[in-house]
């Protein structure tokens, strides 16, 4: 079976947790398809141009077939999305010869559902997030986001499949697409590599980064984006116990706005308390992986997520979690066995702020419970979470997408 896969991120550019899920699944499916990628780029002899670009796959390594594409270069004073719809046509011409075609992001939605137009070959597409339930979006894309929600919706709603990362995720896309038959949607979980992500005894990085292992602390990894809640944090940390550092490893700013809202917020905890911390930077997955072993509690404040994929990575690391009660994040948390899960409600931003804060002090201050907590987790994950079942399951739905055209 040849696979053409399309995504904006791949390594060694992943920056969020859909970037995450196709890194691991194509590593999965190599072994089960042929298969090769296509993704956002410019880097090394396999890069294609946009428009009339051209490019071969293959990957330097031999590992995998990759095409990295680029925006039109007459479009880069323009649009983000437009810029986007760019890469998209540049990958819908490379799919030639392929049996199936698999999308991930509205960044790369519409290049699939042009690529099953014009070569007659099905669409799979995996939902990681809606666009018409990010609204912030705007803030970001200004017209553009209506750009965006305009290519989600014509590929969801043509796709032969769509693959959604947790229950959740399925009721959404119903929900908001409701013209998609309710038959065409599956639900495939997101996964952990549970070999890579696993306690890490050591401290050396904390030490470079400042944080003293000694002491509890409270960790959060991901984008200052409204969709992670990170404002809704640092006001709740105003409550943490004195004794309790708070790490924010956090980075790529959606906007100026936000940048800046989280710099003032930042420095008026920082002015408050000590034992702030900020890496503004991404750091390298081993040093992740060791923030995340030695953290009490890792905080996933955010108000929409399909799944959480970053809460796996924690759990993976024998780390306690608190999470916002939103999307799919229930299904990979279990509240009051691996973590504590905090209900949101957007018309009550302070209840919720309140309610972190407790839900933090009350692990933090609780090593015991929340080491059991973090062991627990670490079990669910390999029993439930490795990423050899998500592309079984993955391939299921391409075989019968086949069998059905």
């Amino acid at each position: 079976m040849k696979v053409g896969l399309l995504t904006r991120e791949y390594p060694p550019d992943v920056y969020g947790g859909a970037g995450v899920h196709v890194e691991f699944l194509s590593r999965e499916l190599r072994a089960l398809t042929q298969l090769d990628v296509h993704c956002w780029g410019t880097q090394g002899p396999e890069s294609t141009g946009g428009p009339g670009g051209s490019g071969s796959p293959g990957d330097p390594d031999g590992a995998d077939a990759v095409a990295r594409h680029r925006a039109w270069s007459a479009l880069d004073t323009a649009n983000d999305a437009l810029r986007t719809l760019s890469v998209d046509l540049s990958m819908a011409a490379a799919l030639a010869g392929r049996d199936l075609v698999h999308s991930h992001t509205w960044y790369a939605n519409l290049a699939g559902h042009v690529g099953k137009l014009l070569h007659g070959i099905p669409h799979v597409l995996t939902s990681h997030s809606l666009e018409p339930l990010r609204p912030w979006k705007a803030e970001q894309l200004g017209g553009g986001y209506a750009v965006s929600c305009w290519a989600e919706r014509t590929a969801v709603e043509a796709a032969d499949a769509v693959i959604a990362v947790s229950g959740a995720m399925r009721a959404d896309i119903l929900s908001c697409y409701p013209a998609v038959d309710p038959a065409r949607v599956h639900v495939v979980h997101n996964g952990i590599d549970t070999a890579l992500y696993e306690p890490d005894p050591g401290t050396g990085a904390l030490r470079r980064l400042g944080i003293d292992p000694r002491d509890p602390y409270v960790l959060f990894v991901g984008r200052i984006t409204r969709q992670k809640g990170v404002p809704h944090l640092l006001r709740a940390a105003r409550q943490l116990d004195r004794g309790v550092q708070l790490v924010l490893c956090a980075g790529a700013p959606d906007t100026p706005e936000i940048d800046q809202e989280f710099r003032a917020l930042f420095e008026e905890l920082s002015r408050a308390r000590g034992g702030v911390h900020w890496i503004p930077r991404m750091l390298p997955r081993p040093e992740v992986v060791q923030l995340l072993s030695h953290a009490t509690v890792f905080v996933c404040p955010s108000v929409y997520e399909p799944l959480g994929i970053v809460n796996l990575e924690a759990m993976a690391c024998g780390t306690a979690v608190v999470a916002s009660r939103v999307g799919g994040i229930p299904e990979v948390v279990a509240d009051g066995t691996t973590g504590l899960l905090v209900p949101y409600d957007q018309r009550d931003p302070e209840r919720f702020e309140h309610d972190l804060g407790r839900a933090l002090n009350r692990l933090a201050t609780d090593p015991g419970r929340a080491a059991a907590m973090g062991t627990a987790g670490r079990c669910r994950a390999e029993r439930e979470f490795g990423w050899d079942a998500v592309a079984r399951r993955t391939v299921e739905v391409y075989e019968d997408v086949l069998k059905a055209t």
